[in-house]
């Protein structure tokens, strides 16, 4: 601990020194047409791969112009909305609409028990990995303890870096089975050691899904209701992929490319997804609710959340950086898709556990933060609602700690990663590696 102290002293003093070489002027990305973060002035991505996997709409063509519209998710051609209700109500949803990412095509009755079958098979860690993996190094960040296990997995695989898509694809269907235990189990440990709390390992039961499981495994009782293994089901379906631009994707696509292997390609989504500009965005609005309610006397008054949020987009209220949380994407404008589905079951589920009262201080804020951000900034598209909006008051209704919020994300977007690696693995040959120009001075040195 001494010599991390006399380190943590040195670094301290040469900040300044990284700060001064590696500030780039506003000036000169305007001046070279740089796309920051890979998106133009507007907010459209720059066009770097092409894919058949998802597509996101905010936009409509209409001349030379693109107009805002409602948003729409689409995967392998089927609007996400119509798998919602295709598959709601009715289990196995999340499972359905990963054999669909995988494999191109809606799976009959026959292919999605098989796969199913073959997902249950796989939902087990090797022996004793549990206690020499997950336990040995507990801690508050879940997404590190996974990515952790996720790497040690590839010591239990022989072929471990293989470039044959066989042994590509059977570990992606390994990893969508096991990430839910790889999430709950570091979650146990990390609040049996840390918090002091009881340890009790449940083992997932081949014939429930995975939404049925991640609450049997949380659970001490390993109870639930219908309706909640229904809502995350579709939390789950929602979350599972968007895009081949989202960081987390871009990521895996960028380390298939380079011809890595699964394990560490799906360790760096990891590590892409836990950041809190990506997965981390509903813990931000728990936390921002949180403040709202203690500063929000009647959650009916208008005019009193108006006044408070206000307060947020000014700066002078929160945690004082001037957003309101939940708000807003970098993609869609006038709404996001994800969102308008996933209402209509908070609601329901809101019901079911008498809190109807802060599910209408959310919709007040839905309704009114848009107006708010309007009147205070300059945007060249519409706010609206995002899926973090909800997702977290859901996580909450269910008991899932927040520790388990972005490994949620992570359970789902799994799947969504593995379509994304195989489709680079069966179509492209080329290592992803774009230009960065340099302004570096050349100096001379004297000898």
């Amino acid at each position: 601990m001494s010599y991390h102290k006399t380190i943590q002293e040195y670094a301290e003093k040469k900040v300044q020194t990284c700060i001064d070489h590696d500030t780039i002027s506003d000036k000169l990305f305007a001046k070279y047409d740089v796309k920051r973060g890979l998106r133009d002035i507007n907010g459209k991505g720059v066009l770097t791969g092409l894919t058949n996997i998802s597509k996101i709409v905010s936009m409509k063509e209409e001349g030379d112009k693109r107009i805002p519209c409602d948003g729409e998710l689409w995967y392998r051609g089927y609007n996400v909305r119509d798998l919602v209700k295709w598959t709601s109500g009715k289990r196995f949803g999340f499972e359905k609409t990963a054999y669909l990412l995988l494999f191109g095509e809606l799976p009959d009755e026959e292919e999605a028990a098989d796969f199913i079958r073959h997902l249950a098979k796989s939902r087990s860690l090797p022996t004793n990995f549990t206690r020499d993996v997950i336990m040995k190094a507990p801690g508050k960040d879940i997404m590190n303890s996974m990515t952790r296990s996720i790497l040690t997995l590839a010591s239990y695989d022989p072929n471990a870096l293989s470039s044959e898509l066989t042994d590509n694809l059977r570990q992606c269907i390994m990893l969508i089975a096991t990430f839910p235990m790889l999430a709950v189990y570091g979650y146990h440990a990390y609040n049996h050691y840390e918090n002091n709390a009881s340890m009790y390992i449940h083992q997932p039961m081949p014939r429930k899904s995975t939404a049925e499981n991640i609450l049997r495994l949380l659970r001490p009782d390993g109870k639930y209701t219908e309706t909640e293994a229904d809502v995350l089901d579709v939390a789950l379906m929602l979350h599972m992929e968007h895009g081949g631009g989202n960081n987390s994707s871009f990521t895996t696509r960028v380390v298939t490319s380079s011809g890595s292997d699964t394990y560490a390609t799906m360790a760096a989504a990891m590590s892409s997804l836990k950041g809190p500009r990506h997965g981390g965005a509903n813990i931000k609005v728990m936390e921002m609710m949180e403040d709202v309610r203690g500063h929000i006397r009647d959650y009916e008054d208008e005019d009193e959340i108006r006044k408070y949020l206000t307060k947020m987009i000014n700066g002078d209220a929160f945690d004082g950086k001037g957003l309101i949380y939940g708000m807003g994407h970098a993609v869609y404008s006038i709404s996001d898709p994800r969102e308008q589905i996933f209402k209509a079951f908070v609601e329901k589920l809101a019901q079911e556990k008498g809190r109807c009262d802060e599910l209408q201080l959310y919709n007040n804020i839905e309704k009114i933060a848009p107006e708010v951000i309007a009147e205070k900034r300059h945007i060249y598209k519409g706010v609206s609602p995002n899926v973090d909006f909800y997702s977290g008051f859901v996580y909450n209704m269910l008991g899932i700690p927040v520790e388990l919020y972005t490994p949620l994300f992570a359970i789902a977007r799994i799947a969504g990663w593995s379509a994304h690696r195989i489709e680079e693995l069966v179509g492209n040959s080329k290592i992803i590696r774009p230009a960065y120009m340099s302004i570096m001075k050349e100096r001379k040195l004297k000898v």
